[in-house]
């Protein structure tokens, strides 16, 4: 990671270090550094703004060293992503590590304050590829999607958080 990465990723094995395949979202957010960050760190209600996506704390309080486990279905497709958080630091950073069978890899949730109350959140996750050769070479071709999806649910989050339907 950067060296303003996580200091405790001991158990997680090769899912901490960052893959190739880079995905980063960004929005500015309406309210104060604080309540975004209390927003995005509010893991079960992520499915009011990631569509397709319930989010439960499997173990622990949300903080750091708990396991969190987002199951995203469409239709007949699944995709369970477990991770775990590695290091909060309020109200700026979240690091978490993503280690289930598909999606792999270290993650990065940023808010930085700005005038007037404003926030930008840029979130950034560096996921190992499935696959291979097979994987780099479908990369370019995922990656729009995960990168509009990932804004369009910033852009969810941004209004409900600045309409107060957020903690």
């Amino acid at each position: 990671m950067t060296s303003d990465g996580p200091s405790s990723t001991a158990g997680l094995g090769d899912a901490a270090r960052p893959g190739a395949g880079e995905v980063t979202a960004t929005v500015i957010v309406n309210a104060p550094a604080e309540k975004v960050f209390r927003a995005l760190v509010s893991w079960e209600r992520q499915g009011d703004w990631i569509p397709f996506t319930q989010v439960r704390v499997v173990s622990g309080d949300g903080g750091e060293g708990s396991e969190i486990e987002a199951v995203t279905k469409v239709g007949p497709a699944v995709l369970r992503d477990e991770l775990t958080v590695v290091k909060l630091d309020p109200p700026r950073t979240v690091h978490v590590v993503h280690h289930g069978k598909v999606l792999r890899g270290p993650g990065v949730l940023r808010c930085t304050p700005m005038g007037g109350d404003r926030t930008q959140v840029v979130w950034h996750d560096w996921f190992h590829l499935p696959g291979g050769a097979a994987g780099r070479v479908a990369w370019p071709v995922v990656w729009p999607g995960s990168k509009f999806s990932l804004t369009a649910a910033l852009k969810r989050f941004a209004k409900l958080v600045e309409a107060g339907r957020l903690p």
